[in-house]
């Protein structure tokens, strides 16, 4: 089974596809340079979390 993701990190990364969207690509190394740049979150932890489930969402949209 998986790791739930909380509502902060759904939230974050569908603000981010909203915005960005195009930015993003179905690649997670790629993502977390996309995060870093159009995001304000400090921790890393937290970034790369964003990015995995950014990378999740454009895998399951193409």
């Amino acid at each position: 089974m998986g790791r739930i993701k909380t509502t902060l990190i759904k939230r974050k990364t569908k603000e981010l596809l909203k915005t960005q969207g195009e930015h993003f690509s179905a690649e997670f190394s790629q993502n977390k340079l996309v995060t870093r740049k159009y995001t304000d979150i400090s921790s890393k932890k937290l970034r790369n979390i964003v990015a995995g489930y950014m990378t999740r969402l454009k895998k399951r949209e193409a």
